[in-house]
This record gives C-alpha cells, structure tokens and sequence, in this order.
C-alpha cells in the first residue's frame, strides 16, 4: 500500500543524511520508525479512547473489590 508523508524540512534531511550515510532507503527507515512506534501509539490513543468512554459512562467499569469477590479471591 503506497502512503505520503509530508515531513517537517529537519525531518526529511535527517532522514537523508541516514539513508545516504547507511546505505538504506528512507522507505526502510520509514518502516521501521512505524513499526517500532505503531504498539506505542495503539496503547497511548486506544487507552485515551477508553478513558473518554468512561467518562462520559459509555464503558462499564468494575472495582478491585467487586472483580476479588467475583473471582472468589476474598476468602
């Protein structure tokens, strides 16, 4: 799948001063930053997203106290 990206100026010459002093593509680079960061951007969004839905009492929530007694971990 073929994405753009436009970067900040500083940006792309960083970026092509890597490639150009590795011998790698800025492709590769690109790649990588993405896969390296995607697990961080999922945690930090879909956990904002959840703590929005609790807000507004869309999320159902439950208690340390309730989930041990559910559990049967109180005895």
């Amino acid at each position: 799948m073929a994405t753009s990206v436009r970067l900040a100026p500083e940006m792309e010459r960083r970026l092509d001063s890597l490639a150009a002093q590795t011998g790698r593509t800025k492709a590769y680079y690109l790649r990588e930053i993405i896969e390296q960061g995607i697990a961080d951007m999922e945690d930090y969004y879909l956990a904002a997203n959840t703590v929005e839905r609790i807000r507004k009492g869309q999320e159902e929530v439950h208690s340390a106290a309730a989930v041990r007694k559910d559990l049967g971990l109180d005895d």
